[in-house]
C-alpha cells in the first residue's frame, strides 16, 4: 500500500506531500492543474525513465519519495529480501533527478539501480491509464490476463522452464549434426596434422640446440685452428702468456720481502697464472670435442628445415606446433565421439519434449476452460458497467507454424513457445447483431476504460499488486454509467488500495478519501497544490464538478444529495 508520496521541484510542483489511506481515494481538479504530474511521479517511483526536462524551471534537482507498506507475503517483499533489504518498517523509495543527467535511486536509504527498483516495485502498484489502454490492445497481454485469471502462472512457469532447458540442447544438436556431416574431410585433415606433428617427435627448444650445433659443425675448421693458436699463445709455445705471468709473480714475491704490501699483489698475479692454466685446459677439452662431420651437418640442417616448415605451418614456434598438435588430437577425439554425443543429446531432448508436450496440453486444456469462464464474467461485468448486450469472447488459437522449426518445438502441428502452444485474442461485439472482432478494431476509449475496470474487478482477488491507480478511467462515459463505474471502483477497494484521478462527481462521490489538486500563482511562479477535502469542502468540490464555473444553490444541494446517497 502506498502510504505517503512527496514531490519536490517536479514540473510545476514545488513542494507537495500526500498521505494516502486504505480503500478508495479520489483526486479531482481542473484540467491542467497537475493531476497527470502526480501520475508521472508515481511512474518514476515504480521505475520508469527519468529526464532532466521534468525538473522545475530554475531548479537543479527534483526529488520524489514514496513510502510503501509491504506485507511479507507480497512478492515485492520476497524480491527485496533477495537484494538485502529489510521491509519490516516499510519500503522507502527516493529518486533524485539532476540536470546533469546523473540521477540517483535510493531504496531504504541505500543506493540502487533502475533494474532493482523495477523488480521490487513490479508487485507494488499498477497504473491503468492511456498506457494500460494501449497495452490491452496487445495480444500477449491477453494471454497474461487469461493465465492470471485461471491461476495458471505456476503451470505456465513450468512450461517456460522446460522450454528454456530444451533450447540449448536443440542448438547443440544442430551443431553436432552439422559437424557430423563435415567430419569426413575434416577428420582426414586432423589425422594428417596429428600424424605429421607426432612423427616429427619434437622436443622443447630443440631448434635452438640444433642451431648451435649447426654453427659448430659448419665452422669446425675455423674453431679448431683459432683455438689451437690461442692454446699455444697461452701455454704451449716458448714465451707463452703463462710463462710471463708466472715470472711476474716470482719477481713481485721477491719484492714482497722489501715491501710487504706487494705480497697480496704477487698472490693475485699467481692466481691469474692458475686461471690461465685452467682456461687452457678448458680450451684443450673443447678442441678434443670439435667434430669434422659433413654427414652430421647435413642431418642437422635437414632436421632444422623440417622444424622450420612445421613452425611456418602451425604458428611460428615449436611451442605453437606442439599446442596445435594437442588441439588437433582433442578435436579428433571429440569428432570420434560425435555419434555418441548426438545420441545422448537426442535422448535428453526426447525426454524433455515428452515432458513439455504433457505440460503444454495440460496448460492448453485449462486455458480453454478458463477462457469460457472469463468470457462470461467479462460480459457480466460490462453489462453492469453500462454495456448491456455486449458480447465478449476469449478466443484461443494456435500460433503460426514455421515449417523450418525444429520438430521438438512443434506439437500437433502447433508451434511451442515459452508460453505454451496457445495464442489468445480478446474479441468484442459492443452492439447487438454485430460480429465479434478484435478489441483493437472495435473498442473506443470509453469502452476500453470499462473493459480494463471489468478485468481489474474480476482479477481483484487474484492480483498480487497492492495498489491500483486509475487515470482516465472515466474517459468517454458519464451519467449513470459513471456512477456504476464509481461503485465498481469502490467495490474493488475492498481488495486493493485504489487511487483514481477523475473529472466525474458520479465517481468521486464514492471515494473514502478525497484530494483536490489546484494550480495557482505564488510569488510570480505557477505551482500545484493538493488539499484533502472533508464535509462541506468536499461538497463544494462536487458542486464545482457538477456545475462548472457558476455554482448555484441547486448544484450544491445536488452535490450534498449525492454524498448523502453515497453514505446510505
Amino acid at each position: 500500500m502506498l502510504q505517503e508520496l512527496s514531490i519536490q521541484n517536479f514540473a510545476i510542483i514545488d513542494d507537495l506531500s500526500i498521505a494516502f489511506q486504505k480503500g478508495f481515494t479520489v483526486l479531482t481538479g481542473e484540467t491542467g492543474a497537475g493531476k497527470s504530474i502526480i501520475i508521472n511521479a508515481v511512474n518514476l517511483i515504480l521505475g520508469s525513465r527519468a529526464s532532466p526536462e521534468l525538473i522545475r524551471t530554475s531548479e537543479e534537482t527534483a526529488e520524489l519519495e514514496a513510502l510503501f507498506d509491504v506485507p511479507p507475503e507480497n512478492p515485492a517483499a520476497k524480491v527485496a529480501v533477495t537484494h538485502g533489504f529489510d521491509l519490516s518498517e516499510g519500503l522507502l523509495v527516493r529518486r533524485v533527478i539532476q540536470r546533469n543527467g546523473r540521477h540517483r535511486i535510493y531504496i531504504n536509504g541505500r543506493l540502487a539501480t533502475v533494474q532493482m527498483l523495477s523488480q521490487i516495485n513490479e508487485h507494488l502498484a499498477s497504473i491503468s491509464g492511456q498506457h494500460a489502454h494501449q497495452g490491452l490492445l496487445k495480444a500477449e497481454q491477453h494471454l497474461l490476463v487469461l493465465d492470471q485469471f485461471g491461476g495458471l502462472n505456476e503451470l505456465r512457469g513450468r512450461v517456460s522452464a522446460c522450454y528454456e532447458q530444451m533450447l540449448p540442447l536443440i542448438s547443440e544438436q544442430a551443431g553436432l549434426k552439422s559437424q557430423h556431416l563435415e567430419q569426413t574431410e575434416h577428420r582426414e585433415l586432423l589425422e594428417f596434422q596429428c600424424h605429421e606433428i607426432q612423427q616429427a617427435r619434437i622436443v622443447h627448444d630443440e631448434d635452438k640446440e640444433l642451431e648451435q650445433e649447426r654453427q659448430r659443425l659448419k665452422h669446425a675448421r675455423q674453431l679448431y685452428e683459432t683455438l689451437s693458436r690461442c692454446v699455444d699463445q697461452l701455454y704451449g709455445e716458448e714465451g707463452a702468456a703463462v710463462e710471463h705471468v708466472t715470472e711476474v709473480a716470482r719477481e713481485l714475491q721477491a719484492l714482497g720481502g722489501i715491501d710487504a704490501s706487494l705480497s697480496p699483489v704477487a698472490e693475485r698475479v699467481q692466481e691469474v697464472s692458475f686461471q690461465l692454466e685452467d682456461i687452457t685446459n678448458d680450451l684443450r677439452g673443447y678442441l678434443q670435442q670439435i667434430v669434422f662431420d659433413s654427414d652430421r651437418l647435413e642431418t642437422v640442417e635437414l632436421r632444422l628445415d623440417l622444424l622450420q616448415k612445421l613452425e611456418r605451418k602451425y604458428g611460428g614456434s615449436l611451442e605453437s606446433v606442439l599446442a596445435h598438435g594437442k588441439e588437433a588430437e582433442e578435436e579428433l577425439k571429440r569428432i570420434s565421439f560425435l555419434p555418441e554425443r548426438i545420441a545422448e543429446v537426442e535422448e535428453q531432448l526426447d525426454q524433455l519434449y515428452n515432458k513439455l508436450c504433457k505440460l503444454c496440453r495440460e496448460l492448453s486444456d485449462k486455458r480453454r476452460k478458463a477462457a469460457q469462464q472469463l468470457s462470461a464474467k467479462v460480459q457480466h461485468e460490462l453489462a453492469s458497467l453500462g454495456m448491456p448486450g455486449t458480447r465478449f469472447e476469449v478466443r484461443i488459437k494456435p500460433g503460426p507454424v514455421d515449417q523450418s522449426a525444429d520438430p521438438h518445438l512443434l506439437l500437433d502441428n502447433r508451434v511451442i513457445e515459452a508460453t505454451g502452444i496457445d495464442r489468445v485474442d480478446f474479441l468484442i461485439a459492443p452492439n447487438v447483431g454485430e460480429d465479434l472482432r478484435p478489441l483493437a478494431q472495435v473498442a473506443s476509449g470509453g469502452e476500453l476504460s470499462r473493459i480494463i475496470l471489468a478485468l481489474k474487478a474480476i482479477l481483484a482477488t487474484k492480483e498480487s499488486v497492492e495498489t491500483l491507480i486509475f487515470d482516465e478511467v472515466d474517459a468517454g462515459i458519464g451519467g449513470g454509467v459513471a456512477e456504476v463505474v464509481g461503485q465498481k471502483l469502490h467495490s474493488l477497494a475492498r481488495f486493493h488500495q485504489v487511487i483514481c484521478i477523475t473529472h466525474l462527481p458520479q465517481i468521486a462521490q464514492f471515494g473514502k478519501q478525497h484530494f483536490k489538486i489546484a494550480k495557482g500563482i505564488h510569488k510570480g511562479r505557477t505551482r500545484t497544490t493538493i488539499t484533502p477535502l472533508y464535509k462541506e469542502d468536499r461538497v463544494k468540490e462536487m458542486a464545482r464538478m457538477l456545475g462548472g464555473v457558476k455554482i448555484t444553490k441547486k448544484t450544491v444541494d445536488h452535490a450534498r444529495e449525492m454524498m448523502a446517497r453515497r453514505d446510505d
